[in-house]
Parts: structure tokens; C-alpha cells; sequence
């Protein structure tokens, strides 16, 4: 299971452990609050009981730019307007996914698992290129052909989910929202104001369920 220490993440891993015997990977690779969404990562794995861990340190990503993330002359933006209505967002790291997919692989190779688990989702969402299932179904292709056995297969039980309807399943699941950090931005408080932070508040607002993370602007916002 990648595990960023995110709602989608947390959920996806509540999946994991609820349906397998889960190993969690988390990936820091030089963005803004790779410290928060490190203890994130621990705490999650504590709650939902899994022992098997790996952190990594990916240094290619910062090095590389070009992302609000990872380069901080690139500054974070507020929300405005309809999300993913324009292009894709500064905060898209370039690639970003098949960097960590390509580690989750070689260590499930290692662990002889058959199933990587990525939180990713297309509904609702920035309209990152490398979070459709065009993009998952390429890769899984890749592995078939570029692994020992060939068994392995990335699965994304949340990408046709809309953020609602993502928060309602974590709470069925009991997944600990209260232990994730989503901000792109701040590791004090969430930032209310980034496209990440927005999106959660309104999956939250829509599932009608109040969000458990401290806010610096905790907004009225749109529900989707």
C-alpha cells in the first residue's frame, strides 16, 4: 500500500488492512510538508495495525522541479474558481506517481505480493494526468512484462469515487481522518485555502460529516 498519510491514502489503506495482510510504503520526495505527512504515515499505520514499513527518500522529484511542491519559488495557489476547470495545476509534480509505483513494485516483488494499492481518484480532483485509469492500465501492462512473475497488479479501489462518497467510506471502514494531513502548503494547520485542502472540506461538507484536522481558515464551502 503507498500510503502518503492523505484522506484518499488513508482510506485506500484502511481497504488494505481490512482485506489483506497490508505493507505500507511511504515516499518523501523534498515537498513542503514531507515531515507532517511522515508522522502522518506512522500514525495511520499504527492505528490500522500494520507492522510491515518502508520509507523512502525519493531525491529525483525536488531536484527535478517544476511543481508548487517540491520548488519553493513556486508559490502554493488559493483556490478560485471551479477546480481542474483550468489546465493542470502548479501543484502537479511532474510524473510524480510512476516514481513511487515503480519502488511499491520492486518491493512487492520482494515481499511476493500480488497487489499494490494506490489511493488515487479522477472525480473530484486537480486533474492530475497521472491519477486516470488510462495511466494505471498502462502501468499494470508495463509490469506484466517487466517483472519476474509478471503477477502483480496496481489496483485503485477509489478512482471512480467522488470525494463524498470517499469520507463515507472511510467512516464505515473506521479510517483514522483525524491522523491525515492534506495541505499542500502548512504542517501547524491546514491551510483551508490550497485546492487539496478545499477539496476535502467540501468531500467532508457533502458526506455531512465535520473534518477532524485543525484549519488556519476553515471556509464555507460548495458542495459537491
Amino acid at each position: 500500500m503507498l500510503l502518503s498519510g492523505g484522506m484518499d491514502s488513508c482510506v485506500c489503506a484502511a481497504l488494505a488492512a481490512r482485506d489483506t495482510q497490508a505493507a505500507a510504503m511511504h515516499i518523501s520526495y523534498g515537498q513542503r510538508t514531507e515531515d507532517r505527512e511522515r508522522q502522518a504515515f506512522s500514525r495511520i499505520c499504527d492505528r490500522l495495525s500494520i507492522e510491515k514499513r518502508l520509507v523512502l527518500r525519493n531525491e529525483v522529484l525536488r531536484a527535478v522541479g517544476g511543481s508548487a511542491l517540491t520548488d519553493p519559488s513556486i508559490q502554493v495557489p488559493e483556490t478560485e474558481g471551479e477546480i481542474g476547470s483550468h489546465g493542470i495545476p502548479v501543484t502537479y509534480v511532474p510524473f510524480r506517481n510512476a516514481h513511487f509505483l515503480a519502488a511499491a513494485v520492486s518491493w512487492a516483488e520482494v515481499l511476493d505480493a500480488t497487489r499494490v494499492y494506490i489511493g488515487a481518484v479522477e472525480q473530484d480532483s486537480s486533474g492530475y494526468p497521472d491519477c486516470r485509469p488510462a495511466y494505471y492500465k498502462a502501468f499494470n501492462t508495463v509490469i506484466q512484462a517487466g517483472t519476474r512473475e509478471g503477477k502483480i497488479e496496481i489496483v485503485t479501489p477509489l478512482i471512480a469515487m467522488r470525494k463524498a462518497e470517499i469520507v463515507r467510506l472511510g467512516l464505515e471502514l473506521g479510517a483514522p481522518f483525524d491522523l491525515t494531513w492534506s495541505c499542500y502548503s502548512r504542517e501547524d494547520r491546514a491551510c483551508g485555502v490550497c485546492e487539496s485542502c478545499v477539496l476535502r472540506l467540501r468531500a467532508f461538507a457533502a458526506a455531512g460529516s465535520p473534518d477532524p484536522i485543525p484549519y488556519e481558515v476553515r471556509q464555507a464551502v460548495q458542495q459537491v
